[in-house]
């Protein structure tokens, strides 16, 4: 199987519990509506359907039925690559424009933050979870 294509079927499915599911729900209707019109609406009914499943995984933390959903989007994408090599070039390009920069965003909000520190005498902490900006004269 092309690694692109497992990648990408691997973060298409991790980004359908984000904001940017919708945009790649249409840039993946767009390619079967380029190579297979006719599944093209069926496919986005999937890729709703999945979205469902996919939410209600995390939800119960069932690994086993997020990967089921990972591995029916690998099989159809490298079908449909199969028949259109051309869209290697666009999964790789969506996966690093779009598909990968938003499932790190997620990870990044989601990971859990904790710090502690301890300061004696005239000492000082600055501690933050993300952006920090320090003015001191």
């Amino acid at each position: 199987m092309d690694p692109i294509v497992v990648a990408a079927a691997t973060a298409v499915v991790d980004v359908m519990a984000v904001d940017a599911w919708q945009q790649t729900r249409a840039a993946v209707v767009d390619w079967w509506r380029r190579v297979r019109p006719a599944q093209a609406d069926t496919v986005g009914v999937a890729l709703d359907l999945s979205h469902t499943q996919i939410l209600a995984a995390r939800q119960v933390q069932d690994a086993a039925g997020e990967q089921a959903v990972v591995t029916a989007w690998r099989t159809r994408l490298q079908a449909l690559v199969e028949e259109e090599p051309v869209l290697v070039g666009e999964l790789r390009r969506l996966l690093d424009e779009e598909l990968l920069p938003a499932v790190a965003a997620q990870q990044a909000a989601a990971a859990p933050v904790t710090m502690k520190a301890t300061a004696s005498g005239r000492g000082r902490v600055y501690q933050a979870g993300r952006d920090q900006h320090i003015t001191e004269q």
